[in-house]
C-alpha cells in the first residue's frame, strides 16, 4: 500500500510541474482569465486520469485512447520540460524577452511531442519481420530445416484490436511457417475485448500449427485461459512439454508472474525429454539462462521486454537482462528475444517497433 501511495504523490507532482509549464505557456498566448485557467486544469486533470477511468468505463473505449495518448505526451513532457527550463533560464543573460522565449519554446515542444507521438503509432501499428537464421547441431526427422514463426506481447485489446490481429495473421501465413509460437502476453489483461472484437476467429485462420505459453498478463482469473486460447486454436503448454513429429520437444514454463506463481522446475520438466533431439523453450521473461543452458536448452524464445518500448528505457532493459533484445548464444544454448507484435500502456514505440521473428533453423544433416 505505501508503494501505490508514494507513486500516485510523485505522480501527481510531475503532474503539477507539467500543468504549472503549460499554464505559463498559455499566458505568453493572453489567456488569464481565472475562468480558463480552472477550465484548463480540469481538463488537465481528466487526461492525466482518463486512463484510469478507461478501466472502469470499459464500453467507452475512446476513454481508453485518450488516456493511452496522455500516457506518451506525459512520458516526454518529463523527458523535455526539464530542458526547456533550463533553456529559458539560460535566456535571461541574452537580449530575448522572457515571454518570446517561453512561448516559442512552448510551440516547439508541443511539435516535438506531437511529432514523436505520430512516429510512435506508426512504429507500433506497423510491424516488421526480423529474420534470424540459425543451426542447432542435432537431427531431427524428415527434412533437417524449419521454418519458425513468433510473435510475443500481442497484448490483445482495446488498443491492440482485430485489425491488428488481422495483419498478424496475414503476415504470420505469407512467411509459410512451419511452426507458430507465441511465448506470452497474448491478452491485456482483460480477456473481454479480446472475445468482443472476435480475435479468437481471426488468429484460427493462421496455416500452421501454433503453440503457446502464458505472460504476466495472460491472468484474467474470470475465463478459463487455456481454453479460450484453445478456442483461439493455440495449443497451450503451461509447464508442459510436447514432442513433435520431427522429434524435437517444445516447453511451455508458466510465467515468473507474481509471489504466488508456483511453476514446475526446468530440470524435472527436462526429465520428459530426450537430449539428444532439438529442445525448443517458450519463456516468457528471458531470465534463467543458466539453468536452461545447464538443462540442455537448445533455444529459448522470449519476449517481455518489449525492448523498452520507448527510448530512453531501452538503456534500463538493457541493463536489467542478459539478453533484452535480438539473439545471444551462450555455448549451445541460442536465445532469442522479441521487441513484442503489440505494446502495453501506450500505442507508442520510439527506438523499437513492433515485430514479428522469423527463425530459419537448419539442423545436423545425416552422415553417410
Amino acid at each position: 500500500m505505501g508503494f501505490f501511495i508514494v507513486v500516485f504523490v510523485v505522480y501527481n507532482l510531475l503532474l503539477f510541474y507539467i500543468g504549472w509549464n503549460g499554464w505559463k505557456w498559455l499566458q505568453t498566448l493572453s489567456v488569464n482569465k481565472k475562468s480558463i485557467k480552472y477550465i484548463y486544469w480540469v481538463f488537465l486533470l481528466f487526461f492525466a486520469y482518463s486512463f484510469m477511468l478507461g478501466r472502469w468505463l470499459e464500453e467507452f473505449q475512446i476513454i481508453t485512447w485518450v488516456g493511452a495518448i496522455w500516457l506518451g505526451v506525459f512520458y516526454f513532457s518529463i523527458l523535455f520540460l526539464p530542458l526547456v527550463n533550463l533553456f529559458v533560464f539560460l535566456s535571461r543573460f541574452t537580449r530575448f524577452s522572457k515571454r518570446n522565449v517561453i512561448k516559442w519554446s512552448g510551440f516547439t515542444t508541443g511539435i516535438a511531442i506531437g511529432c514523436l507521438i505520430a512516429i510512435g503509432i506508426n512504429n507500433a501499428y506497423s510491424p516488421v519481420v526480423r529474420t534470424y537464421p540459425i543451426n542447432i547441431p542435432k537431427q531431427v526427422e524428415g527434412k533437417q530445416t524449419m521454418n519458425i514463426v513468433m510473435a510475443s506481447d500481442m497484448h490483445f485489446g482495446v488498443l491492440s484490436g482485430a485489425r491488428h490481429a488481422k495483419n498478424l495473421v496475414k503476415q504470420i501465413n505469407s512467411l509459410n511457417p512451419d511452426i507458430v509460437l507465441f511465448p506470452g502476453d497474448i491478452i491485456d489483461d482483460d480477456v473481454k475485448p479480446y472475445l468482443d472484437k472476435g480475435i479468437p476467429q481471426i488468429l484460427r485462420q493462421i496455416n500452421a500449427p501454433v503453440y503457446a505459453s502464458f505472460g504476466n498478463h495472460d491472468r484474467d482469473q474470470s475465463a478459463d485461459l487455456v481454453k479460450v486460447f484453445t478456442n483461439s486454436g493455440m495449443n497451450v503448454l503451461d509447464d508442459e512439454t510436447v514432442k513433435l513429429d520431427n522429434g524435437i520437444t517444445l516447453i511451455g514454463r508458466k510465467d515468473r508472474g507474481y509471489q504466488d506463481v508456483v511453476r514446475a522446475k526446468l530440470a524435472d520438466l527436462m526429465k520428459l525429454v530426450d537430449g539428444t533431439k532439438p529442445v525448443i523453450l517458450l519463456e516468457h521473461q528471458p531470465y534463467d539462462f543458466d539453468s536452461s543452458e545447464k538443462n540442455g536448452v537448445d533455444l529459448m524464445l522470449s519476449g517481455h521486454t518489449h525492448r523498452g518500448q520507448i527510448a530512453p528505457m531501452n538503456l534500463i532493459t538493457n541493463k536489467i537482462y542478459e539478453n533484452d533484445w535480438g539473439y545471444l548464444k551462450r555455448g549451445q544454448l541460442q536465445s532469442i528475444v522479441s521487441s513484442g507484435y503489440g505494446f502495453w500502456g501506450t500505442p507508442i514505440r520510439i527506438g523499437s517497433r513492433s515485430e514479428i521473428v522469423q527463425i530459419k533453423v537448419t539442423f545436423k544433416q545425416n552422415e553417410h
